[in-house]
């Protein structure tokens, strides 16, 4: 794997991180929203990563020695965004407007803790590879100054 397959990897990276950050913001923002029925009511959204798998080839085709024709991870990939299947939560308050025939009115399965964490670790793991995309781009220009 050379060098340059690390920009790759780590844009790859970044754009997952930040499908996850937006669907964060998006259950923070939506987090105290009510609704009348159950089924209307919002529903966290997490995303779905999955690797990319490259079979790494020497030149004439054949897989190198050093794999032995294995995968190896070369990036991530955003397959989709899931709803939480966690229930709704149900708050007893009669005198909402949207309150149904029983008095309730139903609250988003958002865990406001839970998705503060997934930002904080989604921010540091977007930082983490731009620092791998700075430093990469800083040995490129190394090795291309050594030629002087």
């Amino acid at each position: 794997m050379g060098l340059l397959n690390n920009f790759d990897i780590s844009g790859s990276a970044m754009h997952a991180q930040t499908v996850r950050l937006n669907l964060t913001a998006s259950n923070l923002a939506n987090a105290q929203s009510v609704s009348s029925s159950v089924e209307e009511t919002y529903r966290a959204r997490h995303p779905v990563f999955s690797t990319i798998l490259n079979n790494f080839k020497d030149k004439e085709g054949m897989s190198s020695e050093l794999n032995n024709g294995m995968y190896h991870a070369a990036g991530v990939r955003v397959l989709g965004v899931v709803e939480s299947d966690a229930p709704v939560r149900l708050e007893y308050r009669p005198n909402h407007p949207l309150a149904n025939d029983e008095g309730y009115i139903a609250m988003p399965n958002v865990n406001v803790v839970e998705e503060m964490a997934n930002m904080i670790s989604a921010s540091r793991s977007y930082q983490s590879n731009v620092e791998v995309v700075n430093t990469s781009k800083q040995l490129l220009m190394r090795t291309l100054s050594l030629g002087k």
